[in-house]
């Protein structure tokens, strides 16, 4: 015996029909719901996209003159030395990090060339935290001065990195793509890493130094007789 027809189920109710209006709004409707579900995503790709599409220069440009006006507005003169004075470039390298490097090459000497921007970022650090000579102020804090030599360790390394992401698209191209082959480097991030990382490097390493050389103008303050018995001797 076979059952009457009670019309197509309406989401998973059977016996309902659907009305001619519930139709017409579910047409109409669908549509609009679904371009706007699509909105949201589709904004967030083309912000992705637009950084995607700045040039390795513009790139190097922007992170090179944040990071240089950070540090040389928290370090040129006599600054005292406190926590959020050396956290500020900190944060300032990993926001640059966390907006520019769009991936993480592992193959071929990738890895290997990183790992020697962040290399050459630990030697300068050294270099700019010698030229950051530290000592204890009349009211007892700690303080540096940040001459013209210590600025001009930080011009001339954000120049080159600027001028060789110019020069990677105008003067050297060719050339850097053939280097790039030989020693299997796979494409321009590798480069823009390796600058970023040393970035990293030498902000780090210059905090480090800051924070070893407040450390030690502490303990002579603690100590004074520890300090002048040497020299007694």
């Amino acid at each position: 015996m076979e059952l009457p027809d009670k019309g197509a189920p309406d989401d998973g109710i059977p016996g309902q029909r659907k009305s001619p209006r519930c139709a017409v709004r579910s047409a109409h409707c669908a549509p609009r719901n679904a371009h706007a579900e699509q909105k949201k995503p589709q904004h967030r790709r083309k912000a992705r996209n637009s950084m995607d599409q700045l040039s390795q220069f513009a790139t190097a440009l922007i992170a090179s003159a944040t990071i240089l006006t950070i540090i040389l507005a928290t370090d040129l003169g006599c600054r005292r030395v406190t926590n959020m004075r050396m956290l500020r470039s900190v944060i300032a390298v990993a926001i640059i990090i966390a907006i520019f490097v769009r991936s993480f090459p592992t193959s071929g000497n990738a890895p290997s060339f990183q790992l020697i921007g962040l290399g050459v970022g630990v030697i300068c650090g050294l270099i700019a935290g010698v030229l950051l000579p530290a000592h204890r102020g009349a009211d007892g804090r700690i303080y540096t001065t940040g001459g013209w030599g210590y600025a001009l360790v930080w011009i001339v390394l954000s120049s080159a990195r600027v001028l060789f992401a110019y020069g990677a698209e105008h003067w050297f191209s060719e050339g850097l793509i053939r280097f790039s082959i030989e020693n299997e480097l796979s494409g321009p991030d590798v480069y823009a890493n390796a600058f970023v990382f040393m970035s990293l490097a030498m902000v780090l390493t210059r905090t480090a130094v800051l924070v070893n050389k407040r450390r030690r103008i502490r303990h002579e303050a603690a100590d004074p007789a520890g300090t002048e018995q040497p020299a007694a001797a």
